[in-house]
């Protein structure tokens, strides 16, 4: 059977591109090492490209572009279509077209990196072949209207070739010494730890962590994955809640990316931040849990008992909400009484539904002696 690498099936660019930037960087930063002394400033500023960059793939061509997820100022958009370039991963228009077919066909024949076809493949295997190549536009329609995005597409080599290459060669020699330096690690080196480190989140975060939202596709929710790849390591959350700005809810875990976007509504630089109601994230979780304990044949009888509890404990948290939606309304009108009233009535809620999230909790806690 013919290898779908076959020479004719490979898009020569993207192939060379991809094997040689590796053995480049290496290469100029053997020769800068062996010309010139290391300099710690490089390695900082090679860092700051690095961030740059990776941010903007995943704050601005993934979260902004692609989801849609918030809204951005436009000095916000240009540069992450700047220095998103820079990442030398193709335009915004591509990678977002690419991007929403992943989401919409994951797992399927028709998913541009489908991890049913082998780690190598949804790595970077796919890119490599000449068929992902092709631009498809039908589902990026609204990207069209946008004119930085489409300047971006136009003009993509140049401005990923200077921001990517040139201007961290610059910054190297003008402000620490080394122009060689600062091609070698702010331009080479950044760039294949970006290309794989983005990467991971097509491969790695397909095969390895947690299903706690759903079993229905193949991401998986890493902590450690998202240590690489600017908190877009959740990725079972963010296959399920796609239009949510974060990817890792909890305030503990590592998303820069979710932090930077809220850090610039602060300043009314992003607006529109969508974000997911807690009742459908809990759902999600209790319904993966009692889906596991079905799996475990567990009585019929007690699973019925413990869907009437996640459906009491969804409604009083649905009941706590909406009093306190009640309560900034009512506030306005700054009667005491009522709002005394408002208030008995959502610390009520709040109790009832602690209340049957514990009895739901030491159910499952008690089966899961009982099963052990």
């Amino acid at each position: 059977m013919q290898s779908k690498y076959a020479w004719k099936n490979l898009d020569l660019v993207n192939t060379l591109f991809l094997c040689l930037t590796p053995l480049i960087a290496v290469a100029l930063t053997w020769y800068w090492l062996s010309t010139e002394s290391f300099q710690w400033s490089q390695l900082a500023a090679a860092f700051v490209f690095y961030v740059f960059s990776g941010i903007s793939i995943t704050g601005g061509y993934h979260r902004l572009f692609a989801h849609r997820t918030y809204s951005a100022h436009p000095i916000v958009k240009l540069f992450f279509l700047v220095f998103g370039a820079g990442a030398f991963q193709n335009s915004v228009y591509k990678w977002a077209t690419d991007h929403r077919t992943h989401h919409a066909k994951v797992d399927t024949d028709e998913d541009p990196y489908n991890i049913q076809e082998g780690f190598f493949y949804a790595h970077i295997g796919w890119v490599f072949l000449k068929k992902n190549s092709i631009l498809d536009p039908k589902n990026a329609r609204d990207l069209e209207k946008d004119a930085l995005v489409m300047w971006q597409h136009k003009y993509y080599i140049w401005i990923a070739g200077f921001s990517g290459l040139i201007l961290p060669c610059l910054v190297g020699g003008i402000f620490f010494d080394s122009y060689l330096g600062g091609l070698a690690l702010g331009g080479f080196v950044k760039t294949v730890l970006i290309h794989h480190c983005t990467f991971f989140i097509n491969s790695l975060c397909h095969c390895v962590g947690t299903t706690p939202y759903t079993d229905t596709n193949s991401a998986k929710d890493s902590w450690y994955m998202a240590l690489f790849t600017f908190g877009e390591g959740y990725h079972n959350f963010h296959h399920f809640f796609q239009t949510d700005y974060r990817n890792g809810i909890r305030w503990y875990q590592f998303d820069p990316t979710k932090w930077l976007i809220q850090a610039l509504s602060w300043v009314k630089l992003a607006t529109k931040l969508k974000v997911t109601p807690v009742e459908k994230i809990l759902q999600a979780r209790m319904n993966m849990r009692i889906h596991g304990l079905k799996k475990k044949k567990i009585s019929q009888d007690f699973i019925q008992e413990l869907e009437s509890l996640q459906q009491k404990v969804l409604a009083n948290l649905a009941a706590f909400h909406e009093m306190k939606r009640v309560f900034k309304v009512e506030r306005k009108l700054k009667n005491e009484v009522i709002l005394r009233q408002i208030k008995v009535k959502m610390e009520l809620a709040h109790l009832e539904f602690q209340f049957a999230q514990r009895q739901l909790q030491l159910k499952l806690q008690l089966l899961s002696h009982v099963t052990a």
